[in-house]
């Protein structure tokens, strides 16, 4: 059966970005090498995925759970992170991308979280793609921590417990306006989501490449979504029904 492929760049891409140890590994590196080269991939794809018209690229940077590993790997992530900031913030607004940072921010560093606020101040009002990176994130916190701002909002009256709706919900999560995901990449070779954005991946494609993060260059991204071009996306619809509404669009 012919499919109704996707003709435009995904409103919104998400990247599991994993590898950047393994590829250091295999180069008898240590860890940090990996991350420093893997923030250098990111630059190109925030610039690609800017000059494709994408909308909203999220970018999984520090889960939850990576707090998890030596101490010495996170304090070296945590200052990677705020050299990026200096880094890229004027090519950020030369490329009018802006910024903004989702997850539980307490927990980072202060130095960390004076470089976000400054980088998401300056460029507020950028209006090409919005880049989006989870540091402290975690799916499942960002579900709670939306119930439980609906709830608090239900206790004083604010909020009628049976006007809450699917939209509701969603506007109360880290991403807040963003559309749901049209494509997850990741990286590295494994095949889960790691607990990123539970709700925004209700219908996503997912991709998943054996690439390592700091070998993925414009051509892999080409062939990623070369790939996403050619999904059929039925959201509950049959295959017939998607045919008939491409052929009358």
């Amino acid at each position: 059966m012919t499919t109704a492929p996707t003709t435009q760049p995904p409103r919104h891409l998400a990247v599991i970005m994993d590898g950047n140890g393994r590829w250091a590994r295999q180069r008898h590196l240590p860890r940090v090498a990996g991350h420093r080269v893997g923030a250098r991939v990111v630059r190109r794809v925030v610039e690609e995925c800017a000059r494709r018209g994408v909308g909203h690229l999220t970018l999984f940077a520090f889960s939850s759970e990576n707090w998890r590993r030596p101490a010495d790997e996170v304090s070296v992530l945590m200052e990677l992170f705020v050299r990026a900031l200096r880094d890229e913030e004027l090519r950020l607004q030369e490329h009018d991308v802006r910024l903004s940072v989702i997850g539980e921010r307490g927990a980072l560093p202060a130095r960390l979280q004076d470089a976000i606020a400054r980088v998401e101040a300056r460029t507020a009002d950028c209006r090409g793609l919005h880049l989006h990176v989870a540091a402290n994130y975690g799916g499942q916190w960002d579900i709670v921590q939306a119930a439980r701002s609906l709830a608090a909002a239900a206790a004083c009256g604010a909020l009628a417990p049976d006007a809450i709706d699917e939209a509701g919900f969603a506007a109360r999560l880290a991403l807040g306006s963003a559309p749901p995901v049209d494509l997850l990449i990741r990286t590295g070779g494994e095949l889960r989501i790691s607990n990123f954005l539970l709700w925004h991946l209700a219908y996503a494609e997912l991709y998943f490449t054996d690439t390592l993060w700091p070998d993925f260059d414009i051509a892999s991204l080409d062939q990623a979504l070369a790939w996403y071009a050619g999904r059929e996306r039925r959201f509950g619809r049959t295959g017939e029904q998607v045919q008939a509404g491409a052929a009358g669009a």
